[in-house]
C-alpha cells in the first residue's frame, strides 16, 4: 500500500526513473502491507508518470488583460485535467522581467527597473491567483539562481563555438525588443506590431543558428506532434527554416537592464537566451553538470503553452538552444490563438482591453474561466465583449447547469425530504441516459488529448443537457402525484443526482469552484478517473442539502451595459460619435452590367482555411497563401501584403471563389481568389464567416 494514496502498489520492474514520478518520490521502506522481494522501488498502479507544462513567462510591461489571462486559464485546466488523470504535473508559469521597455518605464515613473517590474509582476500574480491557477512554480527572470545559470549558459556556448562576437546593424522595434532587416519591414513598420522602427547599430554576440538548421528541420519531420496545431507548423517551415536562418543577436549594450555577460559585462545577455531558457533553470538545470533531481525528473517538458505571435521563438530558437545545450527537445509546443475584443488583438493603444479582475468583479471567476476555454476554437482567433459573457452565463450557465442543479435538488427535499435512495425501478429511458453519462469521460479524454478543450468543455455540457432532457421525459412532478409511482419518482431523482455527481467531476478541470459547490450542495463525492465511466456508486440514503443556493444567477444586459459605462464613461461618451461615422461612411460604386442566376451559379464559393503563409519574393504587395478547402488544398495569390502579415493570415477561415482559372502573378501560380472589402482609403478586409463554419463549406 502506497502510504501517500493509500493505493495498492505493486512491483515495477522499470528501471528508468522517467516512467514514474512514483519511483521517485517512495522508497520500500515508505510503502507499508508489502513484503520487499528487491532492494530498489515500486510504483503505484495509478501513477502515470510525470507531466512538466509551461506557459509563456508573461512580460511585465504593465497589467495583464485578459488576452493575456486566456493562456493561464487554459494551462490550468489543462493541468487539472492531467492531475485528474492521475499524473504527476509540474506546472510553471512566471515572468519576464529585463529588456529595454521596462528600462525605458521605470525611467518615465522616477523608479528603479527592478522596483517597476516588482510591481508590476506583483499584478500577473495577483491576477493568475484571483482565476485559480494551480501552477507549482511561479519564476521570475530577476531570480537570482535563473540569473546566474542564464550566465553560466551563455559561457558555455559561447565556449564550444556557437557564440561569437560581431557588429549589429539593423531597424530595430523597442517594443518587440527585435531587429530586423529592411526587407522584412512592412511598409516601413515592425513586420509584428506595426510599430514605428528606428536605426540601431552596436556591437553584438551572435548565436549561430544555422549550424543546427538542418538538424531541426530533420526533427520537426519526423516528429509531427512536436508542433501544434499543424498550420503552425507549417507557418515555421515554409516562412523560416526552409528559406534559411540568420544567426541570431543574443546580446545588447544599448541599455542596462538585463543579466550582464559575465566575462564582458558592458554586454547584457538578449530577451529570448535570458526568458526561454527559465523553462529548465528554474526546475533545476545547471550548465556545470549538477542538475537537481526536480530537472531529472521532469525533463524533457510535455507542454509548452504559448501564443501564436511567440511560436517562431519556442519552435526554432528554443530547440536550437538546446540542441546546442546537448539537451532532450520539449514533446510539443502548442501556439493557442488570441482572445480577441471586437475590432481584434487587445492593445492599450487602442483602448480597447478587458482586464480579468473586472470581468470577474460582474461575473465571478468561474464565468470568466468558462468563456475563455468555452468560446475560443482550437485555431482561430476568438472574441470577447460584454454581451457575449451575459449572454452565455445566461443560457449555458445559468439555465443549463444553474438550473438543473437547482430542480434537482428541490424535488429531493420536496418529494423524499432531501434522501436520495436507488430502487432499481427502471424504465428505458434510463438507459440513453447512463449511455450519454457514462460515455462522456471518454469523450472527455479524446478532446483533451488533442487539447481541444473547448471541445471538452462542450461534451460535459451534452451530459448535463442531456439531464435536462431526462427531467422532460420522466417528468418528475407528474410521477409525485401518483402514490404507485413513488418508487419510480426516487429511481428518478437518484439518476439525476448521480448524473449531476458525474458531471460535476468531470467539469472541476475547468470550473473548479462551481464543481466543488455541486458536489457539496448534492452531498456528492469525489471519485477517480477511472470511475468517471460508472453509474450507480453513490450510496443509497445520503441527503442532499435543504437549502440550495443558485450556482449563476441570470443577468439583465441593460443593466449590465449600465454598470459598464458608469465603470468607462468614455465609452458612452464615444458610442454616439462613432455610430454617426458608421452612418456617415457609405461608399457608392460604379455599377457593373446585370449578370443572370445561370451566370451567378457559375461561380463556386466555398469557407478556406489558411493553413500557410509566405510573402511573395521581390514583390512588396502579394502573399502566397495555402488555403485548405475541404480535402483539398490551393495555392493563391492575393495583393493584400500592406493589409496582413503572414502570421495574421495563418489560421484565418477564409470566404474563397475557388473556380476562378488558375492563373500566374509574379510568377507565382494562383489556384483562386480570397475575397475582401476595401473602404474609401483602400483599405482591405478579409471576408470571413460570421459563425464558426468547416473548411469546405459551401458559400451560397
Amino acid at each position: 500500500l502506497c502510504v501517500s494514496s493509500r493505493e495498492e502498489a505493486e512491483i515495477s520492474g522499470a528501471t528508468d526513473t522517467e516512467n514514474c514520478s512514483c519511483l521517485r518520490l517512495y522508497s520500500f521502506q515508505q510503502f507499508v502491507h508489502i513484503k520487499p522481494k528487491r532492494s530498489d522501488l515500486i510504483m503505484c498502479k495509478t501513477c502515470k508518470g510525470k507531466y512538466y507544462m509551461t506557459t509563456a513567462i508573461a512580460y511585465t510591461s504593465g497589467k495583464p488583460h485578459i488576452g493575456n489571462t486566456y493562456e493561464i486559464v487554459l494551462a490550468d485546466s489543462i493541468a487539472r485535467y492531467k492531475r485528474q488523470e492521475g499524473y504527476d504535473v509540474y506546472f510553471q508559469t512566471g515572468t519576464d522581467e529585463h529588456g529595454q521597455k521596462n528600462e525605458l518605464k521605470a525611467e518615465a515613473a522616477g523608479i528603479t527597473p527592478k522596483e517597476y517590474v516588482d510591481k508590476t509582476a506583483g499584478e500577473v500574480k495577483r491576477i493568475w491567483d484571483l482565476m485559480n491557477a494551480s501552477y507549482d512554480n511561479f519564476i521570475r527572470t530577476t531570480d537570482e539562481d535563473h540569473e546566474k545559470q542564464v550566465q553560466k549558459i551563455f559561457k558555455k556556448l559561447y565556449d564550444q563555438g556557437d557564440i561569437y562576437k560581431g557588429y549589429y546593424e539593423g531597424m530595430y522595434c523597442t517594443p518587440c525588443e527585435s531587429f530586423f532587416t529592411e526587407s522584412q519591414l512592412v511598409d516601413g513598420k515592425c513586420p509584428d506590431c506595426g510599430r514605428e522602427v528606428q536605426p540601431a547599430q552596436e556591437e553584438a554576440y551572435f548565436f549561430k543558428m544555422s549550424k543546427y538548421a538542418d538538424r531541426l528541420i530533420d526533427y520537426i519531420n519526423t516528429h509531427p506532434e512536436f508542433i501544434q496545431p499543424v498550420s503552425r507548423k507549417n507557418e515555421m517551415m515554409n516562412n523560416f527554416l526552409l528559406p534559411g536562418l540568420q544567426d541570431l543577436c543574443v546580446s545588447r549594450t544599448s541599455f542596462s537592464w538585463g543579466i550582464p555577460v559575465d566575462f564582458d559585462p558592458k554586454h547584457i545577455v538578449y530577451v529570448w537566451l535570458d526568458a526561454l531558457t527559465n523553462y529548465i533553470t528554474k526546475i533545476g538545470y545547471d550548465a556545470d553538470g549538477n542538475s537537481s533531481d526536480l530537472f531529472k525528473k521532469n525533463w524533457p517538458a510535455d507542454l509548452h503553452l504559448i501564443g501564436k505571435d511567440i511560436i517562431r521563438f519556442h519552435t526554432i530558437y528554443w530547440p536550437i538552444f538546446l540542441m546546442a545545450l546537448d539537451l532532450p527537445l520539449p514533446k510539443q509546443v502548442f501556439g493557442h490563438p488570441w482572445l480577441l475584443q471586437g475590432d481584434g488583438k487587445m492593445s492599450k493603444s487602442k483602448g480597447n482591453v478587458l482586464y480579468a479582475d473586472e470581468l470577474v468583479d460582474f461575473f465571478g471567476v468561474d464565468a470568466v474561466r468558462y468563456f475563455v476555454l468555452h468560446e475560443m476554437p482550437f485555431e482561430n482567433d476568438g472574441t470577447i465583449s460584454w454581451e457575449l459573457m451575459v449572454e452565455r452565463v445566461n443560457s449555458d450557465l445559468a439555465n443549463t447547469l444553474g438550473n438543473l442543479v437547482n430542480r434537482t435538488i428541490s424535488m429531493s427535499n420536496k418529494y423524499f425530504g432531501g434522501v436520495v435512495n436507488k430502487t432499481g425501478v427502471e424504465e428505458d429511458v434510463d438507459a440513453d441516459l447512463k449511455a450519454v453519462v457514462t460515455g462522456t469521460r471518454d469523450k472527455v479524454a479524446a478532446k483533451m488529448d488533442q487539447l481541444r478543450v473547448a471541445d471538452a468543455i462542450s461534451e460535459v455540457f451534452t451530459l448535463f443537457k442531456r439531464c435536462n432532457k431526462y427531467i422532460d421525459e420522466t417528468m418528475p412532478w407528474a410521477l409525485a402525484k401518483d402514490e404507485t409511482k413513488q418508487d419510480r419518482l426516487a429511481e428518478v431523482l437518484y439518476n439525476l443526482v448521480e448524473s449531476i455527481n458525474i458531471g460535476a467531476e468531470l467539469l472541476k478541470s475547468f470550473l473548479p469552484e462551481t464543481s466543488a459547490k455541486i458536489l457539496a450542495q448534492i452531498n456528492g463525492t469525489e471519485r477517480d478517473f477511472d470511475d468517471l465511466a460508472t453509474f450507480g456508486l453513490r450510496e443509497n440514503g445520503l441527503k442532499v442539502t435543504d437549502k440550495p443556493e443558485i450556482l449563476f444567477a441570470r443577468l439583465d444586459l441593460a443593466e449590465v451595459m449600465k454598470k459598464v459605462e458608469e465603470l468607462h464613461p468614455q465609452v458612452k461618451e464615444e458610442a454616439p460619435a462613432e455610430e454617426a461615422k458608421a452612418d456617415e461612411e457609405v461608399i457608392d460604386i460604379e455599377p457593373k452590367e446585370e449578370i443572370t442566376f445561370e451566370d451567378f451559379g457559375k461561380m463556386q464559393f466555398q469557407v478556406g482555411e489558411i493553413i500557410a503563409c509566405e510573402k511573395v519574393k521581390k514583390s512588396k504587395k502579394l502573399l502566397c497563401s495555402q488555403v485548405k478547402i475541404g480535402s483539398q488544398v490551393k495555392q493563391i495569390v492575393s495583393g493584400i501584403q500592406k493589409h496582413y502579415t503572414p502570421e495574421e493570415m495563418v489560421g484565418k477561415k477564409v470566404m474563397v471563389l475557388v473556380n476562378l482559372k488558375p492563373a500566374k502573378l509574379a510568377g507565382v501560380l494562383s489556384e483562386g481568389m480570397l475575397l475582401c472589402a476595401e473602404d474609401a482609403e483602400g483599405n482591405l478586409s478579409l471576408m470571413t464567416p460570421e459563425k464558426t463554419m468547416p473548411s469546405g463549406a459551401e458559400i451560397c
